[in-house]
């Protein structure tokens, strides 16, 4: 299936000069999302999985239901002062700015194999503070996997020496 072909282009999104891939098309297509799923989740199949982690927000749409098909648990990474329970925290450098993300301090137990996924990779400021909180946690990193890798931003140099996969890539 040509998942790149309901991919929607938003110019100017959400700032000036910035080209945004919308991914609802493919998300709201009963058969395209099944397919995404199925990709994202064959190449981990046979690594033994026991979580996968889901980066706020769109990340989330993919990774649970990945986490179904591995037969792996679901770890919502998320901005901070949005989850309930005792957390832990890394924080990451923007282009303009900071952020955090968050995971529940009991979302892991140390030695588990962890599989990062989400929608985009960018600059990969955001897929490295997964990887470093997952690993300050004490599991080991199965790798990242995104739907979507915006290779002229290079973000797969912030994440080197991790395993990673994208389904599409966009130079």
């Amino acid at each position: 299936m040509d998942l790149a072909a309901l991919i929607r282009d938003i110019p100017d999104f959400p700032e000036p000069g910035v080209v945004f891939k919308d991914i609802t098309p493919v998300l709201a297509d009963q058969e395209a999302f099944a397919a995404l799923i199925q990709s994202l989740a064959e190449p981990h199949r046979d690594l033994g999985i026991d979580k996968v982690a889901g980066i706020e927000a769109r990340g989330f749409t993919l990774a649970a239901p990945v986490a179904c098909e591995l037969a792996a648990g679901f770890i919502p990474l998320r901005k901070p002062g949005k989850l309930p329970w005792k957390t832990m925290s890394q924080p990451y450098s923007l282009e303009y700015g900071h952020d955090a993300l968050e995971m529940h301090t009991d979302a892991i137990v140390e030695g588990e194999s962890v599989l990062i996924i989400d929608d985009v990779i960018a600059t990969g400021g955001t897929a490295a503070a997964a990887v470093n909180l997952i690993e300050r946690a004490g599991a080991k990193v199965a790798g990242v996997t995104v739907f979507i890798e915006l290779a002229f931003l290079h973000g797969r140099a912030a994440i080197e020496g991790v395993p990673f996969h994208a389904l599409l890539r966009f130079d």
